[in-house]
């Protein structure tokens, strides 16, 4: 990743708890890659979630996702932040398809990726995903089809 990191966010330590405690619920026994996710909501909410692997690989979901998809099955559209954790030295970032989900709802959300060694980056969705289709540009290109 290019550019400064943010200054830390000491108000996000619940968010990075909540997605290390998810990481443990991980279902991954073809990679044993653990991944946890939580996303806080603008209402102060956190939902989690986890990587879940299938046999057929094509069907695992990723924490990110989970967590998302947990969010807005609940009503939640307006999100403050994600945490990600992994086992990774070097936090793991979120897949392209998890950023292009997280894109659907805010551009420029804060990320924040952690171990469970302490380490700790933040950054920024339009930083792990410059110029994403978004929802505003599918919104214009079919309002200029339609004049």
């Amino acid at each position: 990743m290019s550019g400064a990191a943010p200054a830390p966010t000491p108000a996000l330590e619940p968010l990075i708890a909540a997605a290390l405690a998810a990481r443990a619920h991980a279902w991954a026994p073809y990679s044993h890659f653990q991944v946890g996710a939580a996303v806080l909501c603008d209402d102060g909410s956190i939902y989690t979630g986890c990587n879940v692997e299938n046999a057929t690989y094509g069907l695992t979901v990723c924490a990110e996702r989970t967590a998302l998809l947990k969010a807005v099955s609940e009503g939640r559209r307006r999100f403050v932040a994600i945490a990600v954790a992994s086992d990774m030295a070097e936090p793991a970032t979120p897949c392209g398809m998890c950023r292009q989900a997280i894109a659907e709802f805010a551009q420029d959300l804060p990320v924040v990726l952690v171990n469970p060694q302490g380490v700790r980056r933040e950054t920024t969705l339009a930083t792990l995903l410059p110029g994403a289709f978004t929802p505003e540009a599918l919104l214009a290109w079919r309002a200029e089809r339609v004049r």
